[in-house]
């Protein structure tokens, strides 16, 4: 069943059950309020009666008031307690005699009295206050007031029957316009999932349906680059093991059919060999990337300090940068007591990464410093005096097998963002004061 139907059919449902509630509620109270509302009538109508006999009681007037009683089809009868004589009544005799001997005329706590198959509402009045032995009783059939309740309930019906399906109607019709905007929010779910990235348009919603599907949207460009990224990956990657497995096919076959002999063969080994090694760096890395974007426990995580991680770095990095005859300085040493809590070993091979690509790019010089910034937070910077990185290349350098100038293999950089994001890190790069290239590592 549809979500619209679903939610017409529970509104529907908790309406139906809340009407019948009220209805039996208000059935069982109408009959009550009647009676009270038809004893006051009575009461009133007796009092009025009574202040008619206290003014001239005799004979006379009350068999002109009996004439009254009968032409306005009032019940009631008037009883002498002191003389046990009834006065006067339009009621049958044997039902006021039978209301005598049953009920006490004195007192107010029997509203309903029986006669027969039938139930009265009666109301009492003393016709003198200070000599209660003489009472006008009135009476109304309780058929009387329960054909006034069916009426009352027959309308009351027809009314909660027209509400409930106005209020139908109106939920049938604000459901629409709530499932509509997910209904269309399913339909680009749809197209993400046949990958229809350009056909995504934005739908008319509100409140937190507009905030899914802003999230949703967000999701598509985000998996739009994914997928772009990846397939620039493999193509990427393609090419570059292509390259040296081409080498290696190159100077196989020549050294088989002899067409490399002596030097030129051992030549042609050493390229070999070297071309190995380089295809299982970059396989090396390609393998480490695959698990640090897909396994969990490959981070051993302990507390490290940075003025320890920034000194392993150099010492590792010292012998690359003697070779190039360039120096590496290190200032603004962060204090002893700033940390971080990452994995030690593959840390230190993004630093390295890091470090050993600004020596091969500097002309002379590579600085890296570290801060405290505010609360907690630690800046690490590396930068040299070389040439920079091209304009074009920065928004992409810490893409899989994007390579600047005197690149390897285009996994480097990219190896140290996958270890600095799953460290809590960010890693920037811009322009250094230096002239060349500047890479900011924030914890």
């Amino acid at each position: 069943m549809k979500l619209q139907y679903q939610l017409t059919a529970a509104f529907t449902s908790l309406l139906v059950i809340i009407m019948s509630l009220a209805g039996i509620t208000i059935y069982s109270l109408i009959l009550n309020l009647l009676i009270q509302d038809e004893q006051r009538q009575l009461q009133d109508n007796g009092e009025l009666l009574v202040n008619i006999l206290r003014q001239d009681y005799n004979v006379a007037n009350i068999q002109r008031l009996s004439q009254l009683l009968e032409e306005q089809d009032m019940q009631m009868f008037a009883y002498d307690q002191f003389t046990n004589q009834l006065l006067l009544t339009t009621l049958p005799i044997s039902t006021v005699q039978e209301w005598v001997e049953t009920y006490d005329l004195n007192s107010d706590k029997q509203p309903l009295w029986k006669a027969g198959n039938e139930q009265y509402v009666v109301s009492r009045i003393a016709l003198y206050p200070d000599s209660p032995g003489t009472q006008l009783v009135f009476a109304t059939p309780l058929d009387d007031l329960q054909a006034v309740q069916k009426t009352f309930i027959v309308r009351l019906l027809l009314v909660l029957v027209i509400g409930m399906i106005v209020a139908i109607l109106l939920s049938h019709f604000l459901t629409k316009r709530l499932v509509t905007p997910l209904t269309r929010l399913r339909h680009q779910l749809k197209k993400i999932e046949k990958r229809q990235f350009d056909d995504l348009n934005e739908i008319e919603a509100s409140g937190e349906i507009k905030e899914v599907e802003h999230s949703v949207l967000e999701m598509a460009q985000e998996l739009e680059r994914y997928i772009q990224t990846q397939r620039h990956f493999f193509q990427n990657a393609s090419h570059e093991l292509k390259t040296p497995l081409m080498t290696i096919q190159g100077y196989a076959e020549g050294i088989r059919d002899g067409i490399f002999v002596e030097e030129e063969s051992d030549r042609g080994l050493d390229v070999i060999v070297e071309e190995i090694k380089r295809l299982k760096k970059i396989i090396n890395e390609m393998i480490l990337l695959a698990k640090l974007d897909s396994e969990e426990d490959i981070y051993e995580e302990e507390l490290i300090k940075i003025d320890n991680l920034l000194k392993l770095t150099v010492e590792r990095a010292l012998p690359l940068a003697n070779e190039k005859d360039k120096s590496i300085h290190v200032k603004n040493l962060a204090p002893t007591s700033l940390t971080v809590y990452a994995d030690k070993g593959k840390l230190l091979q993004a630093m390295m990464n890091v470090v050993t690509n600004a020596v091969r790019h500097a002309f002379s010089t590579v600085v890296i410093s570290a801060v405290q910034g505010e609360g907690a937070q630690v800046t690490i910077t590396v930068e040299d005096d070389g040439e920079g990185i091209a304009e074009d290349i920065i928004p992409h350098l810490f893409q899989r097998f994007v390579k600047g100038e005197g690149g390897e293999t285009g996994l480097g950089l990219a190896i140290s963002r996958a270890i600095i994001d799953r460290s809590g890190g960010e890693i920037s790069v811009g322009k250094s004061t230096l002239g060349g290239a500047k890479f900011t590592i924030i914890f």
